[in-house]
């Protein structure tokens, strides 16, 4: 379940950026994976990929950063770090 809302919240995160920015088709986004947010980054991708289907994010390049630092606060985390959309 913590993945599923964790997914659900950066959907409706990239929702938010795109229509701030015009609504346009996201083309690529970075997304920072907490050391505890339960993601590799290809269970990420897997997930991103179920949930952008017949989204603006579907077909987005996805980039990933993953950290290693359990002690770090957003550990459990996903960060939406950056959104590009085509007007």
């Amino acid at each position: 379940m913590h993945e599923a809302s964790l997914i659900n919240y950066l959907m409706r995160r990239i929702a938010d950026v795109a229509a701030a920015q015009g609504s346009g088709r996201v083309v690529a986004l970075d997304v920072w994976l907490g050391a505890l947010s339960h993601f590799s980054p290809e269970h990420f991708r897997e997930h991103f990929e179920d949930a952008s289907r017949g989204t603006l994010a579907e077909g987005a390049d996805l980039r990933m950063t993953l950290s290693d630092d359990i002690a770090h606060r957003d550990a459990q985390s996903i960060l939406l770090q950056s959104v590009e959309v085509e007007l």
